[in-house]
């Protein structure tokens, strides 16, 4: 039904593979070390699958973006997590389709693995550019990436499933020109909600969230047009923008980070989706914040007050 190849559909022994990965992780603002390392952890079976088949693995990735640049650092650290889940050597060049990047891909021997530099560092990678640009995979072509990398590789796999809805050249530029798979964690998570959208089961509650709304709201409207949700839950700024369109005030700390990222314009928008969907959006109860290291939660009854909030509490968890 997808029409997806997978990488079991190709011979990659003694071949060049590039490989799109997403392994952006939460980050420790004072430390700038990784917190948490589900999503490296998870890019480990399409990794081992190609390196299984004596392929030269070059992988590409991101961490950070224009909308948290607090999180856009070098990838050190991930390649260091990575050659500890998997057991060897994952190699790393802080340089993404550069003269340096291109004589590390080719100099690598069959069953190495190299990252590359962080694709946020290119300005043709960053949300901004996507948004005001606006290329079609075609016009991506001619970018920096691919012109620097396309004419090394034999084959492209994508297994950034989490990155899946970006207009980027690292995303949608190589299929044009290459062979083309996706890995085994874009093929599952694709298949599940390819069958989610079709044929869920009901009742079905579909929880949005994060800093990018754009993409948050365009699933609500569709979902909740199709009928395939019976109901929405917002969380983080999402939720968050809905609180405030809602009329509620969350605090000084949490509005001007939100003004500061011009992201109030969705307020206008979060209303409209209130007063079309009123019984089918729920909107968080109560919020969470850190206070010296201690997580502490508050009711939307008792805000506004002074705090960054990072979560929804447990009455939103638990009741909603």
């Amino acid at each position: 039904m997808l029409k997806m190849k997978s990488i079991d559909d190709f011979d990659y022994s003694g071949k060049t593979v590039l490989l799109r990965i997403d392994i952006n992780s939460p980050i420790d603002k004072k430390t700038k070390r990784i917190v948490n390392h589900n999503r490296i952890q998870k890019s480990i079976p399409t990794i081992r699958k190609i390196l299984d088949q004596k392929a030269r693995l070059a992988i590409i990735a991101h961490q950070g973006d224009t909308l948290d640049y607090q999180n856009l650092i070098p990838m050190t650290e991930h390649a260091h997590q990575l050659s500890i889940f998997l057991g060897e050597e994952v190699h790393y060049i802080d340089d993404v389709a550069g003269p340096a990047a291109q004589e590390r891909i080719k100099s690598l021997q069959p069953g190495q693995a190299l990252l590359l530099g962080n694709l946020r560092y290119l300005s043709e990678e960053i949300s901004t550019f996507e948004d005001a640009v606006k290329l079609r995979p075609e016009e991506m072509l001619d970018t920096y990436l691919v012109r620097g990398l396309a004419p090394i590789i034999d084959y492209y796999v994508n297994d950034a499933f989490a990155a899946a809805h970006r207009n980027a050249p690292s995303m949608v530029a190589f299929q044009e020109i290459k062979p083309t798979a996706a890995g085994d964690l874009m093929l599952n998570e694709v298949t599940a909600l390819n069958e989610l959208m079709v044929s869920p089961d009901h009742p079905c509650v579909f929880v949005l969230g994060g800093a990018k709304i754009s993409d948050a709201f365009g699933m609500m409207r569709r979902i909740l047009e199709s009928g395939t949700a019976d109901s929405v839950l917002s969380c983080g700024i999402t939720g968050e923008i809905m609180l405030l369109a809602k009329g509620v005030a969350l605090g000084a700390t949490k509005e001007r980070f939100i003004k500061d990222r011009r992201l109030e314009v969705f307020i206008p928008e979060a209303s409209t989706f209130l007063q079309n969907h009123p019984d089918r959006i729920l909107f968080p109860a109560d919020l969470a914040y850190s206070a010296g290291g201690t997580r502490r939660e508050v009711s939307v009854r008792d805000l506004p007050i002074d705090e960054m909030f990072m979560d929804i509490g447990s009455e939103t968890i638990y009741q909603r």
